[in-house]
């Protein structure tokens, strides 16, 4: 999967986080369902050690209310594409 279908995958995700912010008091329940489901894209999406601790950082950042803000997905991405040197750990087509 190339880098740039990554950060696109990061950004819609990113969003989806974000639609809890349009339902008053029901959002933050929608937190429960996505909150899990998050972590466990962000696992598929960046493999190894840092995909793991990205998984836990993303079910965290979107079950404690008023976190849904941060763009954990495309935060990610901008470490392992821009910040980090070496090998991409990403998913590979399977």
């Amino acid at each position: 999967m190339s880098k740039y279908k990554i950060l696109l995958l990061s950004i819609v995700f990113d969003a989806i986080g974000y639609l809890s912010f349009l339902i008053p008091g029901i959002g933050e329940f929608s937190d429960i369902v996505w909150a899990p489901l998050s972590g466990y894209l962000m696992t598929r999406l960046y493999k190894g050690k840092p995909g793991k601790i990205a998984g836990v950082v993303s079910v965290i950042e979107e079950a404690l209310p008023g976190l849904d803000v941060i763009p954990t997905f495309t935060l990610m991405w901008l470490y392992t594409y821009v910040f980090k040197s070496g090998k991409e750990h990403t998913v590979i087509d399977q």
